[in-house]
């Protein structure tokens, strides 16, 4: 991780926990520190992966939308954690990494399609304090994605906004799971303390 949790990691025990460290080995090819954060309370964990589960078995919206939203969010809320581990699981799902690897400077470059960035920007707009979704871009996405896929897309930023908040209130950074797979560091806004 880049920076020490505001909750030090515990360890990982019993046979839930074994279940746990089984299951992100799998998905993930390592335990991540925040599982040993999150240990300290089992049933917020739980609850947390339970509703993340549910929400990847969503399917009115397009996969490649729905992932290109969970990141602007993330990006807009500064998770690095959600981000990188985003960025990682869009590779292991055959995304196209040229694209997913500029969602965090989206406004900035042309690999996107008109659709495309509309979900970017409700993304972004939704994950502000308070929320900046206009009826203008509403209206524009729900002709082009219909009714179920624009409450789709509401819900799907929704949780990245709790995933994320939580991470950034517990101190949870990065794990660094996109340099493990040899993949490209994300594009960063210009402007930005990081920008090229």
């Amino acid at each position: 991780m880049t920076s020490q949790t505001r909750v030090p990691p515990t360890e990982i025990t019993g046979a839930y926990g074994s279940l746990v460290k089984l299951a992100a080995r799998t998905m993930l090819g390592r335990v991540p520190d925040s599982v040993g954060v999150l240990w300290h309370h089992p049933a917020v964990m739980k609850a947390s992966m339970g509703l993340g589960r549910k929400v990847e078995r969503w399917d009115a919206l397009d996969p490649d939308l729905a992932s290109y939203a969970a990141m602007a969010a993330a990006a807009t809320i500064g998770c690095g954690f959600c981000l990188d581990l985003q960025y990682f699981v869009a590779h292991n799902h055959g995304l196209d990494e040229a694209k997913v690897r500029e969602v965090p400077r989206w406004r900035e470059s042309a690999v996107f399609s008109l659709r495309e960035r509309r979900v970017l920007e409700y993304a972004e707009a939704a994950s502000r304090t308070p929320p900046a979704v206009t009826d203008a871009l509403s209206d524009a996405l729900l002709a082009d994605l219909g009714p179920a896929a624009l409450v789709e897309l509401a819900a799907r930023v929704a949780f990245m906004n709790m995933s994320a908040r939580m991470n950034l209130a517990l101190g949870i950074g990065s794990e660094h799971f996109s340099d493990a797979c040899g993949l490209p560091p994300l594009a960063v806004p210009s402007g930005t303390a990081d920008g090229r």
